[in-house]
C-alpha cells in the first residue's frame, strides 16, 4: 500500500473525480444539452442517455460492493470486472435501443455506440489484462469534448497525465496499462463518435 501523504491523497481525489461514471455522465449531459441548441429538450436527452449509459451499471456496481462481490467502486480486481462490464454494455445496448426508436439526436446516439464499442473492447481486453478504463473514458472525453465544442476543448488535455499519474500513483495500474486506455479511448472516440455524429 503506497505510503499516506500529499500526493497519495490528491491521487485519491483525481481517481474519484475522474472515475468513468462522473465522466461519461457530465459528457453525455453536455452532448445531449448541445445536440438541443442548449435548451432544455437537448437536456432531457442527455439525462436519458446517462441513465443507461452510467446510471445503471454505476448503481450495480455499488450493489456488488455492499452484498461483497466486488472489492470497490472501481472495480480494482480484473477478474471482477467481467459482469459489470457485461451488465453495463447490456444497459448501453438497451439505452441505444430506446434512444434510437424515441429518436433522440445524432450525437446522444453516437455517443451511445461509442460507449458501446468501448465496452466491448473493455471486456475483451479485460479478460486478459487489467487497461485502465479511467484513462480509455478519460481520452475517449476530450476527443468527444474537441468534436462537439471546438478546439478550445483541448486545454483539458493535461488532465489526461493527471488521470494517468493518480491510477499509478495508487498503483491500480502499471504506466503500460494507462497508456492502452489512453490510445483506446481516443482511438474508439476518433473512429465510432466522429463519422456518427
Amino acid at each position: 500500500m503506497p505510503r499516506p501523504g500529499p500526493t497519495l491523497r490528491l491521487a485519491r481525489f483525481v481517481t474519484e473525480l475522474t472515475a468513468p461514471a462522473v465522466l461519461v455522465s457530465a459528457l453525455t449531459l453536455a452532448v445531449g444539452w448541445r445536440s438541443g441548441r442548449g435548451g432544455v429538450h437537448g437536456l432531457a436527452w442527455g439525462l436519458l442517455a446517462t441513465l443507461f449509459v452510467s446510471g445503471i451499471p454505476f448503481a450495480y456496481i455499488l450493489g456488488g460492493v455492499r452484498r461483497g462481490r466486488l472489492t470497490d467502486h472501481h472495480v480494482g480486481v480484473r477478474e471482477q470486472r467481467r459482469v459489470p462490464l457485461l451488465i453495463g454494455l447490456c444497459s448501453v445496448a438497451a439505452g441505444l435501443a430506446l434512444l434510437a426508436v424515441l429518436g433522440a439526436p445524432r450525437p446522444v446516439l453516437a455517443l451511445a455506440t461509442a460507449g458501446l464499442v468501448g465496452l466491448v473492447v473493455a471486456v475483451t481486453v479485460s479478460h486478459w489484462w487489467k487497461m485502465s478504463i479511467h484513462s480509455a473514458v478519460a481520452a475517449g472525453s476530450l476527443v468527444v469534448l474537441v468534436l462537439t465544442f471546438g478546439a478550445r476543448s483541448l486545454a483539458a488535455a493535461p488532465l489526461l497525465v493527471l488521470v494517468g499519474w493518480s491510477r499509478v500513483r495508487l498503483r491500480d495500474h502499471t504506466v503500460p496499462q494507462v497508456v492502452a486506455g489512453l490510445a483506446l479511448g481516443a482511438l474508439v472516440a476518433a473512429l465510432v463518435f466522429a463519422p456518427l455524429r
